[in-house]
């Protein structure tokens, strides 16, 4: 609807000689649905009031014998601001012709997309910190493959870092006498020993550096270690894999660092012939300064003095896989914000070295919070892990109603779920933000739970349909819902865009209220004729609008609530 009303205007400007491209918008004030403030723009260039230039566009379009058809009421407001309210016939219109597109009408695009998320470490536990990289790459997954591009998901594990050296000098320690092979231990053991170990290095020098040789001689491939690695690593993910699964997050490969020291010598032989690595005291380094840096950004290391190899490395490593084996439009990257200066660095590098020369963009996400403000850690202080989260909400949604005890388990999971990703996504996704369980848990404000409410609520009232849609517009409330809907196929579009999924949480939440605001004032089920199936061919659309951007937030419905 904004284009068509843009297109009325841009025509009548042509008309009165302004050479000028115009823009609609939607209006924050009440009792006005569009709002164009060009007039302003225009007076700075034609020398003219912005009032003048507004009631001549105005009475210019007034003068348009379809303009009944399109506009209810377009007037002036000082010092210059269009006001528009279309008519009901251009909303049921355009309504109408939504209803019959694919897709909510967005936009469809064709892009093959690398998203790297998730992002945990084997050897340790899922914590409350990869709870965001996990839901806001799961949405932007969706939002972009339903607009039809190819996307292909990475989990990017840390599978072969500090923390593996340090898990199998404890099991060497604790299993001294047993062959490699026959060492047996569980998911337990793991979750002891890695911060056992984690902080006895941090005590002892010496140990310390045993570890980081155990690191460096597994990365070298050493065949003993490799052993102990394998079963660490079937272990961890196969619990990694568990709750990602609960949180209906999954990816297309389960490619570690593992995988990106598999391309190293072919990609150390082709940065060897760059002329930007240079030598510094044995190291291998890459200026990535740029001019207009308003900070400064240090050289970016990718080999070491010893021969080691770091975390950057790994990371181009893993770009020059990526580029080799899908040869991507766009890598995107949703990691914790906090590592802007060091993604900024292998950017440069993957760039100015000719790995890639795509799009690369990290998403940098801010953390969960609890109460305080501070990231989310247990009474002890500790790194709450992730299950411990999940299970704290699905506690608390049990303790709010009686009802709710009896609940059936896949339900459950649903409505917890709902809690855990509308909390998250509602926000910016480079905002910290609080999680308050209690408040998120609730069937009413701003919350998951809400919007299911919203959804099965309304579907209590459907029934089928006969004909379509008539040209009438029956109160406030019906226009105020048929308006919010002519706004998805914008939503879903400025969300893939922006790679912004609380874009639609947004939506989601102010389509719900106008819908439950409609519920609450029409007594759609005591209606008979024409009004009830308006009615019902509104709702219905109104359902398929929910069901559809909830599951691209990676929500589901659940049959009762």
């Amino acid at each position: 609807m904004n284009t068509q009303l843009e297109n009325i205007l841009n025509e009548t400007l042509k008309e009165l000689n302004y050479d000028y491209k115009t823009k609609v918008v939607k209006s924050n004030i009440e009792g006005v649905d569009f709002q164009c403030d060009d007039a302003f723009k225009l007076a700075k260039e034609y020398h003219k009031a912005p009032f003048v230039i507004a009631e001549e566009i105005t009475n210019k379009i007034k003068e348009n014998q379809n303009f009944s058809d399109i506009f209810k009421e377009i007037n002036v407001s000082k010092p210059g601001f269009i006001n528009i309210n279309v008519s009901d016939k251009l909303i049921n219109s355009s309504l109408r012709e939504l209803m019959t597109k694919e897709k909510l009408g967005a936009t469809l695009e064709n892009e093959t997309i690398v998203i790297d998320y998730g992002g945990p470490n084997v050897a340790k536990p899922l914590h409350v910190g990869h709870l965001r990289t996990a839901i806001i790459g799961q949405a932007i997954n969706n939002i972009l493959k339903f607009k039809g591009n190819k996307t292909i998901g990475d989990v990017h594990l840390g599978d072969i870092g500090a923390q593996m050296g340090q898990v199998i000098y404890g099991i060497i320690h604790d299993f001294p006498d047993t062959k490699y092979e026959d060492i047996e231990f569980d998911l337990e053991y793991l979750n002891v020993t890695y911060p056992k170990m984690s902080g006895l290095c941090k005590e002892d020098e010496k140990v310390r550096q045993e570890c980081a040789e155990i690191t460096k001689k597994l990365q070298e491939g050493d065949p003993n270690y490799q052993i102990l690695w394998k079963k660490i690593f079937d272990l961890s993910v196969s619990d990694i894999k568990r709750i990602y699964d609960y949180l209906d997050v999954h990816f297309d490969y389960w490619y570690g660092e593992s995988d990106a020291y598999k391309q190293f010598p072919e990609m150390m032989a082709y940065l060897d012939k760059q002329d930007c690595v240079k030598l510094d005291n044995g190291a291998k380094i890459i200026d990535v300064k740029e001019e207009d840096d308003k900070i400064d950004i240090p050289p970016c290391i990718i080999q070491k003095s010893d021969g080691a190899y770091l975390y950057a490395t790994s990371d181009l490593g893993t770009i020059w896989q990526r580029q080799k084996d899908f040869h991507p439009d766009e890598i995107l990257y949703v990691v914790d914000a906090r590592q802007s200066m060091y993604f900024t660095q292998v950017f440069r590098v993957a760039k100015k070295t000719g790995i890639y020369n795509g799009k690369l963009i990290h998403y940098g996400n801010g953390t969960v919070n609890g109460k305080d403000n501070k990231p989310f850690k247990t009474r002890t202080g500790g790194a709450l892990k992730l299950e411990e989260l999940i299970n704290e909400v699905k506690e608390e949604f049990i303790k709010l109603r009686p009802e709710n005890q009896n609940m059936a388990t896949e339900d459950l999971d649903k409505i917890v779920n709902s809690i855990l990703k509308f909390a998250d996504l509602q926000n910016d996704l480079t905002r910290n933000y609080i999680f308050d369980i209690k408040k998120f848990s609730e069937v009413n404000g701003k919350t998951g739970p809400y919007i299911l409410y919203t959804y099965l609520r309304i579907n209590k009232l459907l029934s089928q349909n006969d004909g379509e849609l008539s040209d009438k517009i029956y109160n406030d409330t019906d226009r105020n819902l048929r308006l919010k809907l002519l706004e998805v196929s914008k939503v879903i579009d400025e969300a893939s865009k922006e790679r912004r999924p609380h874009i639609i949480a947004n939506y989601l939440y102010e389509l719900s209220v106008i819908a439950n605001n409609f519920y609450q004032n029409n007594h759609v089920s005591n209606l008979e004729g024409q009004i009830k199936n308006d009615y019902n061919i509104v709702l219905t659309y109104n359902n398929l609008v929910l069901k559809t951007l909830l599951d691209l937030l990676g929500i589901h419905i659940p049959k009762t609530m």
